[in-house]
């Protein structure tokens, strides 16, 4: 028998806004959305944007403020907050000569070392020196721009850097502090009561970047400063590690002493970390998981790179899509005529707990991960090529939740958050995929959603936004549709597939699971099957009895009515950003061990292992 992995919290930013309570989802489907619903989650994204404050960050917008909004948040026109793509700074190299000899002048303390050898050095007053020489290599400032000018951004006017004291850390660990911090401040439980419950030694966290930090406070700054003429700081190197989303997670959030790790797989990257939590609940080594990702990837660089490998929707060839004016907020077209992907920011994160836990806490419930399911591409000739892996994480996936939920819910109320990276060559293979896998189970008219088209490429945080999106679905019925495009191209294989280009509402309650698919560069795949809330709450009253839910639900009121405390608040802009920096530090001499068992201070103790797993062969 293995414990059942439920989703009891989640939170995270992107360009949709928070995701906790299903924000950030209801900002996807506003269109869909009742006049309370819709006027609720524009308020929320007005103040997150510093829009309104105060006594006045509640209430109906006005139409130039509600405006303000829609145009502020998803895929846009990129904000010279991050960088002025008309006019980006880049050295020109060249060589400067002169048969009579150039001549310039320098302080001492400027001067090469060593200084070449066709340099002239006549010393004059002030501690400088003339120099001449024959010919010269210089850096030029210049600045270009560069063909790439749309992104999923965070809102216009949301800075995670200003919510708390975050001097020197790069954004994508900003963005990693204020995500997990949502997750657990929506969780309804105090965090010490899990820790209590669970044992610290059964709580796992799993989080990763899939780049790297690449702004100028992490591995960004770490490789221009000394070619820029500056210094390497101290904190660079370390604050730039791919690993460091977990790792601050677990130092200024959680104080975590459990089992962590980072597990970087592209774009699949919050799904292989997801797969590690999911697999120490089911088999026992962990009674909760935290998961996450963050990638701020804005950088000139970034794009830089995505641009000239020919994966990013370039100006270029967005004019040959719209023969006007170009729409920059239809960038991102999964499944339709498109010409390269969006890149975008953000974070998210679940918290998961074993079932037994779950109802224990009178946790609120979610849905739950059945499992999920990797797989490599084989031999390959281009490494960032797609391949035939995902044909196996996709079929692993739908057998096992047919194998759990039966042949009814799979064919009929199931769903796909594709990958849908708006590239030409994943809207043939990722649809082929789907389309042949569909035949083979009995599938007709599959719903296959693609929340890129709202969101663009958060790369390691991507399928996080794809299981938030899920779990509004699941909450509210509504299927977001490809709408930035108005038709689905040619080459699509939809022959059981429905790739709606409006939103669909199939009710609350309709739908049993969704699949989350990712195809990541150099063969990383990944498929997830999430279960819904009703589904979840069947199979765990079937494992523990009625009596154990009427319980579970009595303590789930103090549960909902904390953690909706925080929404109240978090919806005028007050996130509170948990960032324990220093606090309650573990004295380590006050440790105390024996053999059964390890106490660090103000922990319940955590037990060693004293049995033999491999009592068959010694």
């Amino acid at each position: 028998m293995q414990r059942l992995p439920v989703i009891t919290a989640f939170g995270g930013f992107n360009p949709a806004g928070r995701s906790s309570f299903h924000r950030g989802y209801s900002r996807l489907v506003l269109d869909k959305l009742g006049k309370e619903e819709r006027d609720s989650t524009l308020s929320d994204l007005a103040a997150l944007m510093g829009l309104r404050t105060g006594d006045n960050a509640e209430g109906i917008l006005d139409p130039a403020l509600e405006q303000q909004v829609l145009d502020g948040t998803l895929v846009r026109e990129l904000e010279s907050r991050y960088y002025d793509y008309r006019k980006c700074h880049f050295h020109q190299s060249a060589q400067l000569a002169n048969p009579q000899g150039l001549t310039f002048e320098i302080s001492t303390r400027q001067l090469p070392q060593p200084v070449p050898a066709h340099w002239h050095l006549e010393h004059i007053q002030g501690g400088r020196v003339r120099v001449t020489t024959a010919e010269l290599s210089v850096l030029l400032d210049s600045h270009r721009e560069i063909s790439v000018a749309a992104a999923g951004q965070l809102p216009t006017g949301f800075e995670p850097g200003t919510k708390y004291n975050s001097r020197f850390h790069p954004r994508g660990l900003q963005l990693a502090l204020l995500g997990a911090s949502d997750a657990v401040q929506s969780l309804g439980v105090d965090w010490d009561t899990v820790v209590s419950a669970a044992g610290p030694g059964n709580i796992s966290l799993y989080a990763a970047s899939a780049m790297s930090q690449l702004d100028p406070f992490g591995n960004g700054g770490l490789l221009q400063s000394r070619l820029r003429g500056g210094r390497v700081s101290s904190k660079q190197l370390a604050l730039g590690l791919n690993s460091m989303p977990a790792d601050f997670v677990n130092a200024y959030v959680l104080g975590n002493v459990g089992s962590t790790g980072a597990v970087a797989g592209a774009c699949a990257t919050f799904l292989y970390n997801l797969r590690a939590g999911v697999e120490d609940i089911r088999s026992g080594r962990a009674r909760v998981a935290v998961i996450g990702a963050a990638e701020a990837p804005l950088v000139p660089e970034v794009v830089d790179g995505y641009s000239t490998m020919g994966a990013l929707a370039t100006t270029e060839n967005l004019r040959k899509l719209f023969p006007g004016e170009i729409d920059y907020r239809r960038t991102s077209r999964p499944f339709g005529e498109n010409c390269g992907f969006t890149l975008g920011e953000g974070t998210q994160w679940v918290i998961l707990m074993d079932d037994a836990l779950a109802l224990e806490l009178g946790a609120s419930v979610y849905g739950s991960v059945a499992g999920v399911f990797t797989n490599a591409d084989g031999t390959k000739k281009s490494i960032s090529a797609p391949g035939p892996g995902n044909y196996l994480t996709m079929a692993r996936a739908m057998a096992e939740a047919r194998a759990i939920v039966g042949e009814d819910s799979l064919r009929r109320r199931s769903f796909v958050q594709a990958h849908g990276s708006s590239t030409p060559q994943n809207r043939v293979t990722e649809s082929a995929i789907f389309d042949r896998l569909a035949g083979a189970f009995g599938i007709a008219e599959w719903p296959i959603c693609a929340v890129k088209a709202f969101l663009g490429h958060t790369v390691a945080s991507a399928s996080g936004d794809q299981l938030v999106t899920a779990l509004g679905v699941f909450d509210r019925g509504i299927l977001p549709g490809v709408t930035t495009v108005d038709h689905i191209a040619d080459d699509v294989h939809c022959k059981h597939l429905d790739i709606s280009l409006e939103h669909t509402d199939r009710g609350r309650g309709a739908l049993d699971l969704a699949f989350l698919n990712s195809k990541g560069f150099g063969g990383n795949n990944a498929t997830a099957t999430i279960l819904s809330p009703q589904i979840t709450k069947s199979m765990m009253e079937k494992r523990h009895g009625k009596s154990a839910i009427v319980t579970s639900q009595t303590l789930n009121e103090k549960v909902v009515e904390q953690s909706e405390k925080y929404n109240t608040k978090a919806s005028r802009g007050e996130l509170d950003v948990i960032y324990r920096f220093g606090e309650g530090m573990i004295n380590e001499s006050e440790i105390t061990i024996s053999e059964e068992e390890i106490c660090l201070p103000g922990m319940p103790p955590v037990k060693l292992p004293n049995g033999n797993p491999f009592e068959d062969m010694v």
